[in-house]
């Protein structure tokens, strides 16, 4: 039964991760200016520093909770367990590690945390994920779980970059993190169906994940500087 939910999950999620597909091609494909690379590098780089909601926590939270959890190594925690978790911090700062390698090299100058920002659709994007996973129910949380990455989508679509030495430095920054990320929305679902123990939980969780995932593609969009319309974004997600 479990994977059925899973495939039911990953299937409701699967229009709007092609669409930020879309989106990245669209953009990658249209010869974007280096102030174009600027500006969705800078929001991308807020948004891998940054919590978003009450479900992750962010890199700076998470390291403390490690280190706190140090002392209950196969006690109250299994070493595997913790040697996972420290997996996926690495795993997580290096990808903010090859972003903040690109926006340096178009910059031209070392960079900080006030060379990134927070867009409006991104403001919404959390506002929302926020409210979905502190609501108190475990299928709204779940929720929150299967939309995280838009299903790397637009790793996947931006390992494809070909061009000079800049396309060259994304391109592979991209393929990382593709490589680290692509399975994670397999993983997400498999989760998530932990929490659906009835058809109206299910119901719930698939509107929950309608709704977060297509405030993705509107942050994506705007992200990437709108390479689709208002109209276009409707149509893909009819």
């Amino acid at each position: 039964m479990a994977s059925g939910v899973e495939a039911e999950l990953i299937r409701t999620a699967l229009p709007f991760w092609e669409a930020e597909a879309q989106i990245t091609r669209r953009f990658f494909n249209g010869k974007p200016s280096r102030e174009d690379h600027i500006f969705w590098l800078k929001a991308q780089l807020w948004k891998e520093l940054h919590p978003v909601d009450g479900y992750f926590t962010g890199i700076q939270k998470e390291l403390s909770q490690l280190v706190a959890l140090f002392p209950k190594i196969d006690k109250d925690i299994d070493r595997h367990r913790y040697h996972h978790l420290l997996e996926q911090m690495t795993q997580e700062f290096n990808h903010y590690v090859l972003m903040a390698d690109a926006l340096e090299y178009l910059l031209g100058h070392p960079i900080s945390a006030e060379d990134t920002f927070q867009l409006p659709q991104e403001k919404k994007l959390a506002k929302l994920r926020r409210e979905y996973a502190n609501s108190g129910s475990a299928v709204d949380k779940a929720a929150v779980l299967v939309t995280e990455g838009g299903g790397a989508r637009m790793f996947r679509e931006g390992r494809k970059l070909k061009g000079g030495s800049f396309e060259r430095l994304i391109a592979k920054a991209m393929e990382v993190i593709y490589q680290d990320e692509k399975n994670h929305y397999k993983e997400a679902a498999g989760e998530a169906a932990e929490a659906v123990n009835s058809p109206q939980d299910l119901q719930r969780m698939k509107r929950a994940i309608r709704e977060i995932s297509r405030q993705r593609v509107y942050m994506r969009n705007e992200m990437f500087r709108e390479p689709l319309t208002g109209h276009e974004i409707k149509n893909c997600l009819k």
